[in-house]
């Protein structure tokens, strides 16, 4: 039977991650991700798996890595500057398409910034943070029931599409406590990555024919094979041919953009008639979304868009949205970074505002209903 459970945000992601099979954690305490290091370092042994914890995020990274490479689902979380020392090896595991799980609870920057502030200010450094052209994937949450089953997606894109996937919360949900249904575990669809015995020291990273996604060779099994950052072959050995590169290159990019719409998730709220849209994420969501109630309450016909998946960024629902609107407001906790994608997706269709905050408070509903009333007034 499933029961309900009072948790926070922190806790329903490592709840959820073990749910989807993770069963390795290495990771560096770092406000305000550090609940999720110290429920791993709780649950983990009751479940058979292993919690570390590193000496620096750069190594928290590397073991990650490693650990899935052999078989085993892995995650690691950090805050703020801890992200920024990360970014080299995602792009390894990017490269070698090492599936893997990283949790992000965004605190205000930049530098040091103030530790236990809540942010948005990561959401650029997460599609474009380490060096080169490479695939992301990043959810944001905006609840903890929804922390916790978007973990477990995060979980299951991260081992389909072999590929690291960013788990973007902010301090508004990793410290919000709710009240939490846990799904009983046959009511939870759990993917693992397909795993070829067939394949050979010349053929551990060859993609099936008509896929994008290469099988994994079985680790540790008797198999050599090589696993690298640099651009590889079939063989995972290096090449600097520039034929072999591109390809490389180009279906990493791919099997991300051939699968948007596998990938991609979004919520639209009260936008059937709406003449202005609010468009939100994470913990800027619930604040908005009582804007909108006020709103509504006053005969203000608005309605919330709210992107799930940040990265690939669901770009062509929002371009219809634009051009049935009269009005879209950005609201984040930053100085304006998903502003830059709706404002080069709605391409002029319809004015965009912005409502930010970067001083480490929280937005006032208020301040959103503000911005809505703006559009009748106008």
């Amino acid at each position: 039977m499933a029961k309900t459970v009072l948790m926070q945000g922190n806790e329903a992601c490592v709840e959820g991650a073990i749910a989807a099979g993770m069963r390795l954690f290495a990771g560096y305490p770092i406000t305000p991700s550090t609940e999720v290091a110290e429920h791993s370092a709780l649950l983990l042994p009751l479940v058979g798996g292993t919690f570390i914890q590193m000496e620096d995020e750069i190594s928290s990274m590397a073991v990650i890595i490693g650990s899935s490479a052999a078989g085993v689902k892995s995650m690691t979380a950090t805050s703020g500057p801890g992200f920024s020392l990360k970014q080299e090896n995602l792009g390894y595991a990017a490269l070698a398409e090492i599936p893997c799980v990283v949790v992000n609870v965004q605190r205000s920057g930049p530098s040091t910034g103030i530790p236990t502030a809540p942010a948005q200010g990561d959401v650029m450094q997460s599609r474009w943070g380490t060096h080169g052209d490479h695939p992301v994937i990043a959810l944001s949450p905006s609840s903890v029931r929804e922390t916790y089953d978007l973990i477990i997606r995060a979980f299951n894109l991260s081992e389909k599409y072999r590929t690291p996937v960013i788990f973007l919360m902010d301090e508004i949900i990793g410290h919000l406590r709710e009240g939490v249904t846990i799904p009983e575990p046959g009511d939870i669809d759990i993917v693992d990555r397909t795993v070829n015995d067939s394949l050979t020291n010349e053929t551990a990273y060859a993609v099936p024919p008509g896929k994008l996604v290469p099988e994994m060779a079985p680790f540790g099994q008797g198999l050599r094979y090589n696993i690298t950052g640099l651009f590889h072959d079939d063989s995972g050995f290096p090449t600097d041919k520039p034929k072999q590169s591109e390809e490389l290159v180009g279906r990493l990019l791919q099997k991300i953009e051939a699968n948007k719409d596998d990938i991609m998730t979004w919520e639209e709220i009260s936008l059937d008639d709406a003449d202005v849209a609010v468009v939100c994420y994470g913990g800027t969501a619930g604040i908005a979304i009582s804007a909108v109630e006020d709103a509504r309450a006053m005969g203000i016909r608005a309605g919330i868009f709210r992107p799930v998946t940040i990265w690939p960024f669901p770009e062509d629902a929002l371009r219809d949205l634009s051009k049935k609107v009269k009005r879209i407001i950005v609201a984040e906790h930053n100085a304006g970074q998903i502003l830059h994608e709706v404002e080069r997706v709605a391409e002029g269709r319809c004015p965009v505002d912005f409502v930010g905050r970067i001083n480490g408070g929280v937005i006032e509903p208020d301040e959103i209903l503000d911005a809505i009333k703006a559009q009748k007034e106008g």
